[in-house]
């Protein structure tokens, strides 16, 4: 059942009812599919009502303390808050709050640290890196001189000492760690140890694992990388948005990169939106969370190997899992328009040594973070896999309905709560 969203939207209702239909219908759509996209998530009413309040209006360009316009007194309350949180959560001795993306925030950390042209080593595409690790098709692999590092081809996991080969060679003044669609925990240490021997800055970008980071469910980056960036949605659970952890060494540059060299005014019902959720996240009940999203991931991923499908690396360490689907006969596009027609949202991925394009894809990535906000546990992992499962190596010509039905019992009995 649908809590009904006409009383908050009401004045919406009135003035715009196209507007208010469309978000009706986003919330509908959402409370009636499971969402299993990894880098999604639900936040909770607090943070859409400070995303939604007041503070959109107000200009605030510049820091706190050091705003180009008066009246930012407030302003300067929520943004101090958002960054003392951080440092509680991660560490670190320099925070940025303001990136609107992690797209933002990683460009932020180039243009501070880099001159056009410089090297750059990061993970690969296809292999579970990001567009901005240096993709050809983002300003990153335009405006440096970038090479990847990739998985191994036998085991699907980063092999370091092949890492450490490729920056003696390469040379890089920075290294990226972190990934968009790798399920297993990352070294950080060792990533450190590599950019001190052959002389380069480290970035990490924790933007997938930053929950399971501040719950202590992953190693933490802080203290070893020069950089660390994150979005504050996915497993944070907050608002769409970005930051940057530094050192006081390089935190002067990074705050002029950001404003005024990439960005202008700041989002400040975002930032005050990220403060909420960065405090639910110094909660006991917030580190409990993190680590059902890591056993429903793990419960997941051994119901869908023993129904015979093949989990890229074997498995996963954190929140979210990656199929080949093409070892079952299907595109990445055709598995993730079967699991739409059961009433499951997924996204299509490509996967280590892909042979496909990037828009048909030979893997489907599975995420746990919204399915355990919303409350399903090791139980419903187990029927998912059963449906997904099902789904995806059943004939071309087989009947949605059944599953649709499944899922649908799934999404009743863990209802969306304050939509």
């Amino acid at each position: 059942m649908i809590h009904t969203i006409e009383d908050p939207l009401g004045q919406l209702r009135d003035t715009d009812p196209e507007v208010y239909s469309a978000i009706l219908g986003e919330a509908r759509r959402q409370a009636g599919h499971l969402e299993m996209i990894a880098s999604e998530n639900w936040t909770s009413a607090a943070v859409r009502q400070a995303v939604g309040s007041i503070m959109t209006d107000k200009y605030a360009e510049g820091y706190p303390g050091k705003r180009y316009y008066g009246g930012c007194e407030y302003m300067d309350v929520v943004e101090t808050l958002a960054k003392e949180r951080v440092t509680a959560l991660f560490g670190g001795e320099h925070v940025n709050v303001q990136p609107h993306s992690g797209a933002s925030a990683n460009t932020a950390v180039y243009f501070a640290a880099l001159k056009i042209g410089d090297r750059v080593l990061g993970m690969d595409l296809s292999h579970g890196g990001h567009l901005t690790h240096g993709s050809p098709v983002n300003l990153s692999g335009q405006f440096y001189s970038v090479r990847h590092y990739g998985v191994d081809r036998e085991t699907e996991q980063l092999d370091m000492e092949t890492v450490r080969r490729q920056a003696r060679e390469f040379q890089p003044a920075i290294i990226v760690a972190g990934a968009s669609a790798y399920p297993r925990t990352l070294d950080f240490t060792a990533f450190r140890d590599i950019a001190r021997e052959v002389g380069a800055l480290l970035m990490v970008d924790m933007a997938h694992i930053a929950g399971l980071v501040a719950a202590g469910l992953h190693p933490n980056p802080v203290g070893l990388a020069d950089f660390v960036t994150s979005t504050t949605h996915k497993t944070l659970r907050g608002p769409r948005g970005g930051f940057v952890i530094t050192t006081a060494g390089w935190g002067t540059k990074i705050d002029k990169s950001v404003f005024p060299g990439l960005q202008g005014g700041p989002l400040m019902n975002i930032i005050a939106g990220k403060a909420v959720a960065f405090g639910e996240a110094l909660t006991p009940q917030f580190r409990a969370y993190q680590a059902r999203v890591v056993a429903n991931a793990k419960r997941l991923a051994d119901g869908l190997r023993e129904r015979g499908l093949r989990l890229v690396a074997g498995g996963t360490d954190t929140h979210l899992l990656l199929i080949d689907v093409k070892a079952s006969g299907l595109t990445g596009r055709a598995a993730q328009d079967r699991l739409a027609s059961i009433g499951i949202t997924a996204n299509k991925n490509t996967i280590p040594f892909e042979t496909e394009k990037p828009t048909v894809a030979s893997g489907i990535r599975l995420g746990t973070p919204q399915l355990t906000t919303r409350g399903l546990g090791l139980e419903e992992m187990d029927a998912l896999a059963d449906i997904i499962a099902g789904a995806l190596t059943a004939p071309a010509d087989f009947d949605p309905l059944a599953y649709l039905r499944r899922v649908q019992t799934l999404a009743e009995a863990f209802p969306l709560a304050g939509i």
